[in-house]
């Protein structure tokens, strides 16, 4: 079994190989100040050379990323004991022991270095300003949960401890842990590029799984709380134990995987240590789960024991990030020379001295069992294993105590110096490291940004391809990443499809990351990304179906330029020049028995009134305003009241003759000749009193109706009363009505001209087109309503001029030979 004392028993032999034949004493090496190194290596040991059991592979890989982290510390410390600038006149030593992965062990040497110096107790003390450990700072341990047990102690004595490895979030709390600092990121900054990556690709519907340890727990919290915020669904979330061996793991292990497969997920975020991950996919390969994306850290994903697992490449596309790091110069060729010089004698001979003086009771156990380790053996894990954040580790600490000595660039003045006192420099000074500039941050992190790597397998050889770089922002070279499905592109992993612009989420069933996506109807637009449904336009606006954004309604009333209206304008130039037409006929033969029968003056009256209803069409037409709006109906009630109230007398006077003819003699003077006139005067002035009537009560006004047409403002006249409007147009109708009942039942004797069917003809047309004017004005809320005024305006003139004058003019033009006393003689004579 591996042991703190020896460390990794590395001691080297005399055959190109470690071996505990030599100086364990290398690892313990005394000097002014002191650093204590806390590295992982593992519990087991392991054939290294014959490598006979696939399963011994992982420790391995565990023995020799410590081996070569602890080279990375001796050789900086080497480095900086033999630099003239940064500690001239200064040795730094060394106290390096085994964590075992193990916290109970982890205590072992972290309270060796709270002992006091020069001895192997710990002072209880109230004041410890003066206390001077073992130590003066302490490089590692690698793992997070052995960190929270070891910082809790050095920040009760303020001894810095820079780890070189842990990255969980809890240890960012400088209350708790004030002299604890990392050379790594945080594993905040590690979601974070999980997160991105999910999104650039468009992965909202996944899996994560974490180690059942600090670090899997941390980082897998860290990414629930985030991917909320970023419309990212969590179909499973899952621990897998780090214990192997208990009886449970595997179970726990088969659930995860079938759980993962029931999700029917295409991505799966693992945030596990080398073990637990290597354990899990073991399980997925074994148990046929589909090919998936795996999102991965640095943890497993460089792991060559984890690249070895039988059928590896049937799991399917594997990206991760790993921390960016630089190389360490002259490193390899320094891990070279030393295993060179086990060849020496000399070495071996002091080596084996050393062991023997060292002072038993500082561990007192010895590793009772080694393997030779060759330069063979170690030389691809230094390719893999990056050194840098050890070596920037203690570069850090070796800063801080030339800042804090006062060190020149010749000389370091030889004053105690307490370990708390370094604090203050590492918190606010930055330090530069082989051309590199560093700086721990609030948190007493580093961030190097990460590279995300992908798993390309090219002939059964893998290689870690880098395909992009995150700093604060993520960037992908998708090009260069050929996904596990048929066309090599990214599959989809979606509960859901993305909405696209203008639509909305609709949640189906119980899990809110389950939607359908839903547009936007007409006059709503979704406005952002965070909205849950459709906002309503202002009202002098419009949207179409699935918008972004509400554009300005445009105004609709009858055009001059339409189709419609110049036919209606075609059609009221018709009726207008019909009646003008009719007028000057009348005109002309006004002194005509013809003429004088269908009322002579008053005739002439009547047809340039419909010429004038017929030119108010054109009020109805263009931009609508509060005046116009106002005149509409004032100039087609008196109009029509003009020349309805020409019919009357000529109506009376035919009932008076032919319904009560012994009351003709005595009433016929009240209707004809020049007291007719009085009768249209007065019917003009009833009219006129109604129209003032009208205004009063309530006359039209001008509506803008932003409900009838989608993208317009519809401007129209508005019925402000009903019961105005029923005033108004209601003496017309009474007029009309009564002269349909004097003259519809009236007979005319043979060869005589029948007056009296004319104008029954004309009212009745009149009753049947406001029959259907008013139930259409009633309903209509379009551009439609001025045309149907226009409509009843030019029926109503035209049914007039059809049915009373135009057969009259006919007479005129085409009979005149019945335009004689006899044909034309009046009721009266």
């Amino acid at each position: 079994m591996w042991v703190p004392e020896l460390w990794l028993c590395l001691s080297f032999g005399c055959a190109a190989s470690l071996s505990p034949s030599c100086l364990s004493a290398q690892f313990r090496r005394p000097g002014d100040f002191i650093l204590g190194g806390l590295f992982p290596f593992g519990k087991d040991t392991v054939n290294l050379t014959a490598r006979s059991e696939p399963t011994l592979l992982l420790c391995e890989r565990l023995f020799m990323d410590g081996l070569v982290w602890a080279l990375g510390m001796r050789f900086t410390i080497d480095q900086i004991n033999n630099s003239s600038s940064l500690l001239p006149g200064i040795t730094l030593g060394y106290d390096m022991y085994d964590t075992c992965f193990e916290p109970l062990v982890a205590l072992q040497p972290s309270l060796l270095f709270l002992s006091r110096n020069g001895t192997t107790g710990i002072g209880v003390l109230c004041n410890y300003t003066e206390y001077q450990p073992r130590v003066t700072a302490v490089i590692g341990p690698q793992e997070s949960d052995l960190c929270l047990v070891t910082a809790k102690l050095f920040s009760s004595f303020l001894i810095p401890q820079v780890s070189y490895g842990a990255s969980s979030e809890t240890l960012s709390n400088t209350e708790l842990y004030p002299s604890f600092y990392r050379t790594v990121p945080g594993d905040k900054n590690l979601v974070e590029a999980v997160v991105m990556l999910l999104n650039q690709f468009g992965w909202n519907w996944i899996a994560t799984v974490g180690s059942d340890d600090e670090y899997g727990r941390g980082a897998q919290a860290l990414f629930l709380s985030m991917v909320g915020t970023d419309n990212i669904c969590i179909a499973f979330e899952g621990l897998i134990p780090t214990d192997l061996a208990d009886p449970n793991a595997k179970k726990q292990m088969e659930d995860t995987v079938k759980s993962i497969n029931s999700t029917k997920v295409n991505v799966v975020v693992l945030f596990a240590s080398r073990l637990p991950a290597q354990a899990l996919l073991e399980h997925s390969i074994r148990m046929g789960l589909e090919k998936k994306v795996w999102v991965g850290t640095e943890a497993w994903i460089m792991s060559d024991t984890t690249a070895s697992i039988p059928n590896i490449q049937g799991i399917g596309t594997v990206l991760g990030f790993v921390m960016r790091s630089g190389t360490v110069p002259g490193f390899q060729e320094y891990v070279a020379e030393l295993f060179s010089s086990v060849q020496q004698e000399e070495f071996c001979r002091q080596s084996r001295e050393l062991s023997r003086l060292m002072n038993a009771e500082v561990l007192d156990t010895h590793c009772q069992e080694c393997d030779r380790v060759t330069l063979g053996d170690i030389w691809p894990t230094l390719r893999l294993t990056t050194v840098q954040s050890v070596h920037v580790a203690v570069y850090s600490i070796a800063h801080a105590l030339h800042r804090a000595l006062g060190c020149t660039v010749k000389a370091c003045p030889k004053t105690p110096i307490k370990s708390w006192q370094l604090l203050h420099f590492m918190n606010t000074l930055s330090f530069d490291v082989n051309g590199q500039s560093f700086r721990f941050d609030q948190s007493h992190g580093t961030n190097t940004g990460y590279r995300l790597i992908f798993w390309s397998w090219k002939d059964g050889t893998l290689t870690h391809l880098p395909v992009g770089d995150y700093d604060q922002t993520l960037y992908i070279r998708k090009n260069q990443i050929q996904f596990h499905t048929t066309d090599k592109k990214e599959p989809t992993s979606e509960c859901f499809r993305r909405c696209q612009q203008g639509q909305v989420r609709r949640i189906k069933g119980f899990n809110l990351c389950c939607y359908d996506c839903t547009d936007c109807s007409e006059n709503t637009f979704w406005n952002n990304t965070e909205s849950t449904g459709c906002s309503a336009c202002p009202q002098h606006q419009w949207a179409p179906a699935r918008s972004m954004q509400c554009y300005d309604r445009s105004e609709r009333f009858l055009f001059w330029d339409e189709p419609l209206a110049v036919a209606l304008l075609t059609l009221m130039a018709l009726s207008t020049a019909l009646s003008c037409a009719a007028a000057l006929l009348f005109l002309r033969h006004l002194r005509t028995p013809l003429v004088q029968l269908a009322g002579g003056g008053r005739s002439l009256l009547a047809l340039l009134l419909l010429a004038l209803q017929s030119l108010s069409c054109c009020l109805y037409v263009g931009r609508p305003s509060a005046r116009l709006c106002v005149v509409q109906q004032l100039s087609y009630a008196l109009c029509l009241n003009g020349c309805f109230s020409t019919f009357v007398p000529k109506a009376l006077e035919i009932t008076l003759v032919t319904e009560f003819p012994r009351c003709a003699p005595r009433l016929l003077r009240w209707v004809s000749h020049g007291r007719a006139w009085l009768w249209v005067a007065a019917s003009l002035l009833a009219q006129g009193l109604l129209c003032f009537c009208h205004l009063h009560l309530g006359p039209d006004y001008l509506v803008a109706d932003y409900e009838s047409l989608p993208r317009e403002v519809l401007l129209v006249c508005g019925t402000q009363s009903w019961a105005a409007f029923v005033l108004l147009h209601g003496y017309n109708s009474c007029m009309a009505f009564t002269c349909f009942l004097c003259t519809f039942m009236v007979q005319t004797p043979a060869r005589r001209y029948n007056v009296a069917r004319g104008i029954t003809f004309a009212t009745l047309i009149y009753f049947i087109i406001w029959i259907f004017f008013v139930v259409i004005f009633a309903t209509l809320k379009t551009v439609l309503r001025a045309v149907t005024q226009i409509c009843t305006i030019l029926a109503t003139t035209l049914g007039i001029l059809a049915s009373y004058f135009m057969p009259k003019c006919y007479i005129i033009v085409f009979r005149p030979d019945l335009n004689t006393g006899d044909y034309c003689q009046s009721l009266t004579e």
